[in-house]
């Protein structure tokens, strides 16, 4: 996690550069708006990373010395297949198009689907005949 701390940490400094050099030669300030922003959500990733990588132990992509057979092994458990993310992104698609047009209802029809597609992407494998004991 330091490397990816160190991108993000790096990419906050350029926006924050950026959006000073932007500001004061331009004089717009929605760009720089955009810029110091961008720099902010940079930093609170930078930031979380940073913080994740103390308190866990240094992976094989974090140490110099490490050699490329350190990084085999399981990596986790990953769907063979499922219909969930679909349905999660046409409910996030009827989201944004509710919110582009203001529809108060289908804001609130899609963020129920958005919640039933999101709960069950997360406990696919918890219930049913799916269900890991």
């Amino acid at each position: 996690m330091k490397v990816e701390a160190l991108i993000f940490n790096l990419l906050t400094v350029f926006c924050i550069v950026a959006a000073l050099v932007y500001g004061i030669w331009a004089r717009e300030p929605i760009g720089t708006t955009a810029l110091a922003l961008s720099g902010g959500l940079t930093a609170l990733i930078g930031g979380f990373f940073w913080f994740v990588s103390r308190r866990i132990d240094a992976r094989p992509e974090d140490r110099k010395d490490s050699e490329i057979a350190d990084g085999a092994g399981e990596l986790g458990f990953f769907s063979p297949a499922s219909y969930w993310p679909f349905g999660l992104a046409l409910s996030a698609a009827l989201m944004g198009l509710a919110l582009a047009f203001w529809y108060p209802w289908l804001v609130l029809l899609a963020g129920a689907f958005l919640l039933m597609t999101i709960g069950g992407l997360l406990f696919e494998y918890y219930v049913g005949q799916n269900a890991h004991s």
